[in-house]
């Protein structure tokens, strides 16, 4: 029997979804916080939750043998002062669709001058200026895992260019033109929106930096759903102040919460969302370690398992 703790504020939501898909040899314990996880033994096997949770629990659970988060995010896991004598799975996958409606959302906001139009209603003012479209636009995805193969494939419904920029994987055929290091400045050439989905890593850290903003064109506008840490925040202000760039809408940042005097509240051109362009939501997310559990009965691979030193 193998013994399953889920570690998160939703637990109760978790082991519901759990239990009623009946798996095989399996004894499920629930709790929402560290606290209440000690008190229920420490010979679990397997642990399933956040990982702001998990990371105090790690060093108790002497026949850990693997974790799946419930976040692409993992980046807590991976402190080197931490045991990795353990798999470690996170959430992938399931996250596309969510973040296509959010960052398709912006581009439809801006194209089709959304703010402009409730402003003239507000004031009264009849504005049968014209729009901008989607189509034939270029769309710079930093990053082309299952979160940007999703974002290509939305592209294209829209009859968008998509350039894709990655270490080296060319997985999803949606993208028409593939670029990998050192041509991350050939990449910005041209594009008329900037995504950037790409993990926390050493290689990843302000890789939108000053000289990348400078690269794109005035009239770009980024749009940031992967990792604070991939930006150079005060480059991005001075972008924008000094109009290098268009605009730019961020849903997460370096220290989250946003520290009240950070100057991106004040920035011209910015728009901010709170690390919630894709909610995790338990009946997706269930889903995702139903399927690796069966995998790990088997002995097979497991979905989306993380390389400790590549960090993602």
């Amino acid at each position: 029997m193998h013994k399953l703790l889920i570690l998160s504020k939703r637990a109760g939501e978790y082991r519901q979804l759990l239990e009623t898909a009946n798996l095989p040899e399996i004894e499920i314990h629930s709790a929402t916080d560290a606290t209440r996880a000690s008190a229920l033994g420490s010979d679990f096997e397997i642990l399933y939750g956040e990982p702001r949770l998990i990371r105090d629990l790690l060093p108790k659970l002497q026949n850990l043998r693997w974790v799946q988060t419930t976040s692409a995010g993992i980046e807590l896991l991976l402190d080197p002062n931490l045991r990795r004598d353990y798999r470690l799975t996170n959430a992938r996958g399931v996250f596309g669709a969510l973040m296509s409606e959010y960052v398709f959302a912006y581009l439809l906001l801006h194209e089709r001058r959304i703010f402009e139009r409730y402003k003239a209603q507000k004031e009264h003012r009849w504005d049968g200026s014209d729009t901008g479209s989607l189509r034939g636009k270029t769309i710079g995805l930093l990053g082309v895992g299952s979160i940007g193969s999703h974002l290509a494939r939305t592209a294209k419904q829209f009859e968008m260019k998509v350039q894709g920029y990655t270490r080296g994987s060319q997985i999803s055929s949606d993208v028409d033109i593939y670029f990998h290091p050192p041509e991350l400045l050939a990449f910005a050439q041209g594009l008329d929106y900037l995504v950037s989905v790409l993990p926390n890593t050493t290689e990843t850290q302000r890789i939108v930096n000053a000289t990348l903003l400078n690269a794109l064109p005035a009239h770009a506008i980024f749009i940031n759903v992967g990792r604070g840490s991939a930006v150079d925040e005060p480059a991005l202000v001075r972008a924008l102040q000094e109009q290098r760039l268009a605009a730019a809408v961020l849903d997460v940042y370096q220290e989250e919460p946003l520290p009240k005097r950070h100057p991106f509240w004040r920035s011209k051109n910015l728009l901010l969302t709170f690390h919630t362009s894709a909610p995790s939501l338990p009946e997706d997310l269930a889903g995702l370690f139903i399927e690796n559990y069966g995998r790990y009965l088997r002995g097979e691979k497991l979905n989306y398992e993380v390389d400790f030193v590549r960090g993602y």
